[in-house]
């Protein structure tokens, strides 16, 4: 059994924030699976389907970013379902635009969601990091992660919720380490 969590901020004002790429991933899978109508339970929107010959949930936790996990352990404790067994997308401002990484553990690097759940369920489960780049100063995170996609990333963005949708289906049926050397390589060089 897998858990497959998409961060991001509930409200219709975060909707298409760079912070809601979790979210954006989430709805892609749902839809991509036809699984669904997602069900309000344990602080979150989860659905459950058969995918790639694996049983999986799939949550979006309705809590805050900065409270994301709580929401995660509540369906992982209930349904049994270990760190290791858990993916979770979210952005990461680390990467540029467009890159879709893959990791196990690790820190949070200052995502408060991420922080969140290294604090309620530890550092052992599976990262799918999207990649929506830096602002270029410190100062200026916040804005861009709660902030839109400009013109061009709005193009862009059909084809990142592919990719990070795609790396979920390759953990889930080839493992974490060919999904891994599949998706972790920059594609330029």
């Amino acid at each position: 059994m897998f858990l497959v969590v998409g961060l991001g901020n509930p409200g219709q004002e975060y909707a298409d924030s760079r912070h809601n790429i979790g979210f954006m991933v989430a709805d892609a899978l749902c839809s991509r699976w036809r699984i669904g109508p997602m069900k309000a339970k344990f602080g979150g929107e989860h659905a459950r389907g058969e995918i790639k010959d694996k049983s999986a949930f799939l949550l979006k936790p309705m809590e805050y970013m900065n409270v994301s996990g709580p929401p995660v352990q509540r369906i992982a404790a209930f349904y049994q379902i270990e760190p290791r067994d858990t993916v979770v997308l979210h952005d990461d401002i680390d990467l540029e635009f467009g890159r879709v990484k893959v990791k196990v553990a690790g820190g949070h690097g200052g995502h408060n969601g991420l922080r969140s759940l290294l604090e309620t369920v530890g550092p052992a489960f599976i990262r799918v990091r999207c990649g929506v780049g830096h602002p270029g100063s410190k100062a200026r995170v916040v804005g861009h992660v709660l902030g839109g996609f400009n013109k061009t990333e709005q193009k862009e963005l059909p084809f990142l919720i592919t990719r990070a949708a795609d790396a979920v289906e390759a953990i889930l049926a080839r493992g974490v380490t060919t999904a891994m050397n599949e998706f972790n390589p920059d594609p330029t060089q």
